[in-house]
């Protein structure tokens, strides 16, 4: 019984996350691999989107069957619509910029979400800068050694530490010039951005709304939308809609049920089981994962740049997660304290440091 509780609580959410990590690496992967047969990434957005949406109406209808949901006030759906506004972008930055350099850099580059969300939160006053708090100091060094690790990442290439000797890796570094992999770093760098008031967006909503897939579809049809005449607009030939690789529409298909699906699935049951603070925790095994696919599948070279910019804002990640951790125990310890001994609290003593 023991053994199984064990499983159930601490092997299964690893497993997950480490799986779930490896499938959005993998997106990264295949849409590199589709973007090299002449796949348009305006095309891959849009149809990622759009069969996402058809994919998912089932699970939000019949999840939802016979149980109540709140009513879907106009406010919240514009809330969707920012949502998906900010999904598009974020997708228009990211994939451009995975053109423009590699996953591994897209991987690394992604551990500046906690930095960018700790900074919009101050911003849009959802967390106070307290310099003398314990738990804020962590939070101001991790943001400080998550940008630096990213300009080392984007401004450094670096020699190259792994190489594989072929034709397809002549052909892979063809695109891979020092002003591209900058600006492939800076794209990547605006994804994450916008992937950070995301969250600050959907955590708002998930507070009016509380149903994942309902939403999740929502999203995409919202995105789809959005999406849809940009996309048409900015990439008006038509044989890039019509003759798609047989690479591409793995792709599509894998980003529609494996990102789009079950990746939601997975960290909704995660945060439910062990919380968001471990789900972010698994963020830097993308960077391994990514490495390595991509000199298996792509031949992809791994740079100095990469490897020691990926460490400092490893370094920065894990220290924003400590200090989240920290301050989550502080609040866990101070409500015992109130439970335990509420006369102990003693209010005159604001007056008397007056």
């Amino acid at each position: 019984m023991a053994w199984r509780r064990y499983c159930c609580g601490e092997v299964l959410p690893f497993l997950a996350m480490v799986i779930v990590e490896g499938v959005f690496v993998g997106l990264n992967t295949l849409f590199k691999a589709a973007s090299l047969k002449g796949m348009s990434y305006y095309v891959f957005i849009v149809y990622s989107f759009a069969t996402a949406t058809l994919f998912l109406l089932p699970f939000a209808f019949f999840s939802h069957r016979g149980s109540w949901l709140p009513p879907l006030k106009i406010s919240t759906f514009l809330k969707i619509c920012l949502l998906g506004l900010f999904g598009f972008l974020a997708q228009i930055f990211g994939f451009k910029g995975i053109e423009y350099s590699s996953p591994t850099l897209a991987s690394a580059t992604s551990n500046l979400i906690p930095a960018f969300t700790f900074v919009l939160a101050i911003f849009f006053r959802l967390e106070k800068l307290d310099l003398t708090s314990s738990s804020t100091q962590p939070k101001i060094i991790s943001t400080v050694l998550s940008i630096s690790g990213a300009l080392i990442v984007v401004l450094y290439k670096g020699p190259s530490i792994v190489t594989i000797n072929s034709v397809s890796n002549v052909s892979y570094s063809l695109g891979f010039s020092p002003s591209n992999w900058a600006m492939g770093g800076l794209l990547l760098a605006a994804d994450y951005l916008l992937l950070s008031m995301w969250f600050i967006v959907q955590a708002k909503i998930m507070k009016e709304y509380p149903a994942e897939l309902v939403l999740v579809f929502f999203f995409n049809l919202c995105a789809t939308i959005i999406s849809a005449p940009v996309c048409f607009i900015a990439d008006m030939n038509f044989n890039n809609w019509i003759v798609i690789s047989d690479i591409g529409w793995v792709a599509i298909m894998y980003s529609s049920v494996m990102a789009s699906w079950f990746g939601t699935l997975v960290h909704t049951w995660d945060v439910r089981v062990k919380g968001p603070v471990y789900i972010a925790l698994f963020k830097p095994f993308a960077i391994v994962i990514a490495a390595v696919t991509g000199f298996i599948f792509l031949g992809e070279s791994l740079y100095l740049g990469s490897v020691v910019g990926a460490v400092v804002i490893s370094v920065g990640f894990y220290v924003v997660m400590w200090g989240k951790a920290k301050e989550e125990m502080g609040e866990e310890f101070g409500v015992m304290n109130s439970l335990k001994s509420p006369s102990t609290l003693k209010v005159p003593l604001l007056g008397e440091e007056r």
